[in-house]
């Protein structure tokens, strides 16, 4: 009887911190050895001329969420995990999200009653705090921080989601306490509404506008005014979607000061610019997004951060509305302005490839730093690791085999969401995931996907390690414990 479920033969494999060649054998899901001259596997897979690496941990995407203004996302728990998949990612971490008046509790049943009959790949949740009541503060938030929900994200920005400053201190508080990792959408809400009400008045309502009315200014007060807010409860955060260089700025001088502040980036801030907002007609409705994207001098800048390690994570942010659908980003209508047409770029599947080709293809960044930008770094931030995000005996079997030669023109029709549109079409790569491994499960192979849904699993995370920084009080009074030293 042999001795492992499946055996990769002449693995070439990359983590975050080595390069080697070996076989792999996988039993029951897992990675069981890795040595060169393993055994006979009930399958096996020779992956001479390739290089396997962890599958991806996309740690920041929206699957079958509703926004604050009511539409929904094109992709249900099947075709986001698919699309995942396909793309290389084997575990992704979504929003469990609450909208105001609805109780934490409640909102993370619903979403495990979406995920569980439907996710391809294993998935954890971040929770989407809104309305931090004295129950979720005191009862609901610490509860599930213990059940495995060991992240949340707040919003500065959107009328419907977003938490004053003292509130966002609450849940600052509760995080520490408790041990939690806290995500901020750092943009300033009153700049952006007064921007935008005079971009109204003046009669400009094309998608371009929705970038004039918010200019990296707003993400820059908003990064340092979170930033300060973190240091006074004594708390690392992570700025998400990080879209130029002033926020990068202020993500630096924190960094610097030795402030456990961690920044994520996106592929629309290295690959979209301003001048896709501008798109005939409607069309730069399909590159909107918030933060939106900047200039060609900016997507520099971003390079450079990824390049110099400020950036911990790239994520897709993957928040995928329809172009050409009434219930997409024109539910307003097609004579909405763009203050009500849908925020959101789709990015799953090629966030990956999109990578692969430009940084390491390219000598941006190295092999390693792809894998830990892709899978480890955001595995170990969120509590997942080593069982997510790496190639070690006892780690999941989740495992991408590439072609760093495969050649690939971009576009919808060759991806396996449930949109009508990618930002990215067009685009040519180099290098593409051809097998994706799923806890020892093959999913995507050749060109074929192979995966069910109901076959992903809930992963409960631990305390995120930033947690357990040397504390750096700002007063010899502590506003969390109360105690005076």
């Amino acid at each position: 009887m042999p001795e492992f479920d499946l055996v990769i033969r002449h693995a070439d494999v990359a983590t975050e911190s080595d390069r080697f060649s070996t076989d792999i054998g996988i039993l029951d899901g897992k990675i069981t050895a890795l040595e060169s001259g393993l055994s006979e596997g009930e399958q096996e897979i020779d992956a001479a001329g390739r290089l396997i690496m962890p599958g991806g941990v996309d740690s920041h995407c929206h699957v079958e969420q509703i926004s604050s203004n009511g539409v929904w996302t094109a992709d249900d728990w099947f075709t986001a995990t698919r699309s995942a998949a396909c793309g290389g990612t084997t575990t992704i971490i979504p929003f469990a999200c609450q909208h105001r008046g609805q109780s934490l509790r409640d909102v993370v049943k619903d979403y495990h009653d979406l995920a569980g009959p439907k996710a391809v790949i294993d998935y954890a949740f971040h929770l989407i705090v809104s309305d931090p009541t004295d129950q979720v503060l005191g009862q609901e938030l610490p509860a599930l921080i213990k059940g495995g929900y060991t992240s949340f994200k707040i919003y500065l920005t959107y009328d419907a989601l977003m938490l004053t400053d003292r509130q966002f201190l609450d849940v600052l508080a509760v995080a520490r306490r408790d041990g939690a990792m806290v995500m901020v959408h750092a943009e300033n809400n009153d700049m952006i509404k007064w921007m935008a009400d005079r971009l109204l008045q003046a009669g400009l309502r094309a998608p371009k506008f929705h970038a004039v009315a918010r200019p990296m200014l707003v993400e820059r007060e908003a990064t340092h005014r979170s930033i300060a807010l973190a240091e006074l409860v004594d708390v690392p955060i992570l700025i998400v979607h990080v879209s130029g260089g002033e926020a990068i700025e202020q993500i630096r001088w924190a960094q610097e000061r030795g402030l456990n502040v961690y920044g994520e980036t996106c592929p629309q801030y290295l690959f979209l610019t301003e001048d896709d907002l501008d798109k005939p007609g409607l069309e730069g409705a399909k590159h909107m997004c918030s933060p939106p994207p900047r200039d060609k001098a900016n997507q520099e800048i971003v390079w450079k951060a990824l390049e110099d390690g400020l950036f911990e994570v790239f994520s897709s942010d993957h928040a995928p509305y329809r172009f050409d659908d009434p219930e997409g980003k024109f539910k307003a209508g097609k004579d909405a302005h763009f203050k009500q047409i849908a925020n959101g770029v789709p990015g799953l599947e090629v966030r990956l490839p999109l990578l692969f080709s430009e940084g390491v293809g390219k000598g941006r960044i190295s092999l390693e730093q792809f894998v830990a930008l892709t899978a480890t770094n955001a595995a170990r931030l969120y509590g997942l690791f080593p069982r997510k995000g790496t190639i070690a005996v006892g780690s999941d079997a989740d495992i991408t085999i590439w072609d760093p030669d495969k050649q690939v023109k971009i576009s919808q029709s060759i991806l396996h969401d449930a949109m009508d549109y990618t930002p990215y079409d067009g685009k040519e790569v180099t290098g593409w995931p051809i097998t994706t491994i799923s806890r020892g499960n093959v999913v995507w192979d050749k060109e074929e996907f192979l995966g069910g849904p109901g076959k992903g699993e809930f992963l409960p995370c631990d305390t995120p390690p930033a947690l357990s920084a040397e504390r750096r009080p700002v007063t010899a009074f502590d506003p969390v414990t109360g105690v005076l030293s």
